[in-house]
């Protein structure tokens, strides 16, 4: 008889051990949801943040990550495909772990945040591009449409954010949008909106936004929503 796992942290260690044995995909991801809820209804403590750590690793560095990813952005481009292009067609891009990963820093950081690091990290453009979302990225761009980044990064990241993008193969886009000093301090789901509309006004038809944050896919003129998963923050 198997040994049953004692507490919820030792349930999800063993499962996450299992996990890359499964063969069927469909239960593998129902397996993984069914551990959520689990873990989340087993006890009113929070999950040892070691073991969240490690989790998150798993994920992202066993593959998992990458297979979500493959499948968010197959059903973009079948959802892409369906619309006709205009001239004036847009879409938009974030750019932190949306066209852009910052896992290695995140890593680096110990999985929480150091202001040092991330500000050494972004304006030194250190910063890999995610090839799921480059690849749709390409695809967009062979059909005519346009292409604009939207990112929470301040004006002066503006020529550091400009320089990774151009290194990393994002060579053509409309223009890059950072933000102002007097938005600095603005909500994101507020600052993306107010820029999506303001990009309406110019004459742009937003047919699609890529993020991997409800706050860069909320609120009006925001066309077919990419989700672009990421399991490191959450910015509200």
């Amino acid at each position: 008889m198997k040994r049953v796992p004692k507490n919820r942290d030792e349930f999800y260690l063993t499962l996450m051990r299992n996990y890359k044995h499964m063969k069927n995909r469909n239960i593998k991801i129902v397996l993984f949801v069914l551990t959520v809820f689990y873990i989340a209804g087993c006890s009113t403590k929070p999950i040892n943040l070691s073991v969240a750590r490690d989790a998150v690793r798993e994920y992202y560095e066993s593959g998992k990550y990458d297979e979500e990813l493959n499948s968010v952005i197959e059903k973009a481009q079948q959802e892409f495909n369906e619309i006709a292009v205009k001239k004036n067609s847009a879409v938009i891009f974030d750019v932190d772990d949306t066209a852009l990963s910052n896992y290695e820093i995140t890593k680096k950081m110990g999985f929480g945040y150091v202001n040092d690091m991330m500000d050494d990290w972004v304006l030194n453009a250190k910063a890999t591009a995610i090839p799921q979302v480059k690849k749709l990225y390409r695809s967009l761009i062979n059909k005519g449409i346009n292409i604009i980044f939207l990112t929470g990064r301040k004006d002066f990241e503006y020529d550091a954010t400009y320089k990774n993008l151009m290194d990393q193969g994002y060579t053509k886009f409309d223009t890059l949008i950072t933000r102002r000093k007097d938005e600095y301090n603005m909500k994101a789901v507020d600052y993306k909106s107010l820029k999506r509309e303001e990009l309406t006004k110019k004459g742009y038809e937003i047919i699609g936004t890529v993020g991997d944050q409800p706050s860069d896919l909320n609120g009006p003129y925001h066309g077919i929503q990419v989700k672009i998963p990421n399991y490191l923050y959450l910015i509200k």
